[in-house]
């Protein structure tokens, strides 16, 4: 009987300190500076989402050696993923899996860490891929088929964006699915962009490619309600590079790139979103787009795409 009089003390104690983080979490998720009347917090503090990941990566060249134009372009192997997430009050916390990696087909490697928030958010992505083919031809001449493992890349992307609206427009009910915009809504944004990306060729020609770059620039989004319970989303945010250093070594020889205006980093946003009853159903899309170099010389594009298709139910 003793005994069992810290141990409630112990539980009460736990009980209050549960309750207090629980009404942090609570003020800091309803108490945000937005107008009501075009957006809102869902009424309840769990959600529970589902999503199939869908992404892939295109690396295209274009220019002229000897005098000879050319032009080659390679595809990563397409990459799909099963992911489980919980979320309370803005907290979250997802594990997803890939069929493809454990069934031995899949060697990419790739990761992605986003923070959609209605003032200011950003979007990570760092790929590690070698599972690319394609073809390479010369002007006047056959496509030569290029076969997996003869390129590999390394890239990072990070986006940044600042929304001036953000009272009235939201990304995340876009994106996340943690506001509900009620009225149709857009916004001017402001946005930084960095690319670093490292690739390398091998067989007989033999490359080793360096890109860093940083652009600035802005664009504009919209969340369109054509109804209760839906939400339609388009941004694009092009930013241009007032920062490009380049490195290339083909078969042992230097080959300068010098920054050639405008090089371009853009980045394109869309999503539909359907609420129904404490459920919800969401198709999202990210493309980013970067263009460097001179076609005279050598220009180099390179897009990265990502899809997720997302059920949820709150509670």
């Amino acid at each position: 009987m003793v005994s069992a009089i810290p141990m409630q003390s112990r539980g009460q104690g736990l009980r209050r300190a549960l309750h207090r983080v629980d009404s942090f979490l609570t003020a800091r998720y309803r108490g945000g500076n937005i107008d009501t009347a075009y957006l809102t917090r869902p009424p309840t503090k769990w959600t529970v989402t589902g999503r199939l990941n869908f992404a892939g990566a295109t690396l295209t060249s274009e220019g002229i050696a000897a005098n000879i134009p050319f032009r080659s372009e390679m595809k990563a192997a397409y990459k799909s993923t099963l992911s489980v997430g919980v979320k309370y009050l803005g907290v979250a916390l997802s594990l997803s899996l890939n069929p493809a990696k454990l069934m031995g087909k899949y060697k990419d490697y790739e990761i992605n860490i986003r923070s959609y928030g209605n003032r200011w958010g950003f979007d990570f992505v760092y790929q590690d891929a070698s599972n690319f083919t394609g073809w390479y031809q010369d002007e006047g001449m056959p496509r030569i088929d290029l076969p997996a493992d003869v390129l590999s890349m390394k890239a990072v992307n990070l986006n940044a964006y600042y929304v001036f609206s953000h009272r009235r427009f939201s990304y995340p009910a876009a994106f996340t699915q943690s506001y509900i915009q009620r009225r149709s809504a857009g916004s001017f944004m402001v946005a930084a962009s960095f690319q670093g990306q490292q690739t390398s060729t091998v067989g007989d020609f033999e490359s080793a490619l360096k890109v860093t770059n940083i652009g600035i620039g802005g664009g504009y989004g919209f969340n369109w309600v054509p109804g209760r319970h839906w939400l339609l989303h388009i941004s694009a945010l092009p930013t241009f590079i007032v920062y490009s250093w380049t490195s290339l070594k083909a078969n042992g020889n230097d080959i300068p790139l010098p920054y050639h205006f405008p090089d371009v980093i853009i980045t394109t946003n869309g999503a539909i979103v359907r609420h129904f009853g404490n459920m919800f159903v969401a198709a999202t899309a990210v493309f980013n787009y970067t263009d460097i170099g001179n076609k005279k010389r050598l220009d180099i594009e390179h897009t990265k795409w990502r899809t997720r298709l997302i059920y949820g139910i709150r509670f």
